[in-house]
């Protein structure tokens, strides 16, 4: 009978008093914080039922008011834990907080899901398989990405928008290398497939991945932010 010995499963659902720091302790979770003269946040954070929504447990990634570049990323430190190989699906549960109350300020990013060693520069990570919002328009409209050193696809319209202060949740099938496949479920309603119209390849790395959830401003003052509910990778044993 299969069993632990067979399959290996990652989740953390972000529940207790930890605190996230820039490096790894016993929590696997490091932040890194770009800001200079700011101070945005990263902390855990419990949502009670009287606030319309109940959540155990959140981690949450916020900006400053302060007029500058921030970039706060909630990563393993580039420790790639989950080979491509054995890896055969992420999910995760979040919404965005908009200051505006309806989208985000066209000066952020955000970008989630799996990848190699990070980089400030999204466009600039070897190796990723990601949901994105991006920069330039005040718009919450999803983009999905893939680059696998060889196999490359950017801005791939996904056909959804992550409504503010909507939980969504997002999944990545991993179980074929040659047709990775990309899921979306905004508030109540049902899952969807989106980019099903281009092949999403990763078959051409060999390596590690780690969970990866990038907030990002050019320099302006606005304090968009992202609250994770949970995240899961599963995979088999090699």
């Amino acid at each position: 009978m299969a069993g632990v010995q067979d399959y290996w499963e990652f989740f953390d659902d972000f529940i207790g008093g930890g605190t996230f720091s820039a490096s790894a302790t016993t929590d696997p979770w490091v932040i890194t914080d770009t800001s200079s003269g700011g101070t945005p946040t990263y902390t855990r954070v419990d949502l009670s039922e009287s606030s319309g929504t109940y959540r155990p447990g959140v981690a949450q990634l916020a900006f400053d008011s302060q007029t500058e570049a921030q970039n706060v990323c909630l990563s393993f430190g580039d420790k790639l834990a989950f080979d491509i190989q054995s890896l055969r699906g992420f999910e995760c549960s979040m919404r965005f907080v908009a200051q505006t109350g309806s989208a985000k300020d066209s000066n952020t990013t955000l970008a989630w899901g799996v990848t190699g060693d990070r980089n400030d520069a999204i466009d600039s990570i070897a190796v990723a398989s990601i949901f994105r919002l991006a920069s330039g328009s005040a718009s919450n409209a999803i983009v999905i990405e893939n680059d696998d050193t060889v196999n490359t696809n950017d801005d791939v319209d996904a056909g959804a928008t992550m409504t503010d202060l909507t939980w969504c949740r997002f999944k990545i099938d991993f179980s074929n290398l040659d047709d990775v496949k990309y899921y979306v479920k905004i508030g109540t309603a049902g899952e969807k497939r989106v980019g099903a119209g281009t092949t999403m390849k990763m078959s051409s790395y060999y390596g590690g991945l780690q969970p990866f959830f990038q907030l990002q401003k050019a320099s302006d003052a606005n304090t968009d932010a992202v609250q994770i509910d949970y995240v899961r990778l599963w995979g088999v044993r090699l």
